[in-house]
């Protein structure tokens, strides 16, 4: 049996996860600063042929963005180790039958994870850009801040990212007993109106359109979760 933990032990072990996970950002962060650079130009891509140029305004501007950069890169390197120290903060309260899964698990929504930042860095960036960047043709002429432009990007592929993990989760939750199926569709009108404000929070703009491009995945991945479950509560019944 699990020994239990008291709130102070709690504590501790909620800050020592933290801290792990903060060290191997910060570890990733720095190996990551060298390419700061040629990372800028990656994400400049999705705009290729937009945007001519990018600029900045006050002489701390440009290290701040190539510091963002790095960091971005940085949390996304690092996120199989944050999603472990998240595991293994949880792992006391989900039974010993549920531990076997911890390489599933950190693999699986690091896996996840990826193909949500790859997703939007791919389909949902360049389509957002062209329909941002065409709205004033022939009559405005963009000079995009590169500060506003990295926080576009960066902001738009980690959130999509870290959305790509719902059905991740809702297979977890399911076999968890948490949640199931059943719930998830009675539940829909409500998740429709919690993704859409949480569309609205995450994005990094404050346009309707920004909103809907990551609001309509969120819909789908919210149904592909109910299957998801389903499936999960299927196997759990076996």
């Amino acid at each position: 049996m699990d020994k239990e933990f008291t709130v102070t032990e709690h504590l501790d072990e909620l800050r020592k996860r933290i801290i792990f996970a903060l060290v191997s950002v910060i570890a990733t962060t720095l190996i990551t600063i060298p390419f700061s650079s040629d990372l800028l130009q990656f994400l400049k891509i999705p705009a290729a042929g937009r945007i001519e140029r990018l600029v900045y305004f006050g002489p701390e501007e440009a290290f701040l963005i190539y510091m963002r950069i790095s960091l971005t890169a940085g949390i996304v390197l690092a996120f199989p180790v944050i999603i472990y120290q998240v595991w293994a903060f949880l792992s006391p309260a989900i039974g010993m039958r549920f531990k076997r899964y911890a390489s599933l698990f950190v693999t699986l929504v690091s896996f996840v994870f990826f193909l949500g930042c790859v997703f939007a860095y791919t389909i949902l960036l360049p389509a957002a850009l062209r329909f941002l960047l065409t709205m004033g043709a022939g009559q405005l002429e963009p000079v995009i801040s590169a500060t506003r432009y990295i926080a576009f990007v960066t902001g738009f592929v980690l959130a999509c990212g870290l959305v790509f993990e719902m059905p991740v989760a809702s297979f977890f939750l399911t076999r968890m007993g948490l949640i199931s199926a059943a719930l998830l569709r009675k539940k829909f009108l409500y998740a429709v109106v919690v993704i859409l404000i949480a569309a609205a929070v995450i994005t990094p703009t404050g346009d309707a359109f920004n909103m809907l491009m990551l609001a309509v995945p969120m819909l789908l991945l919210y149904e592909v979760s109910i299957w998801v479950s389903a499936i999960a509560g299927k196997r759990e019944a076996l």
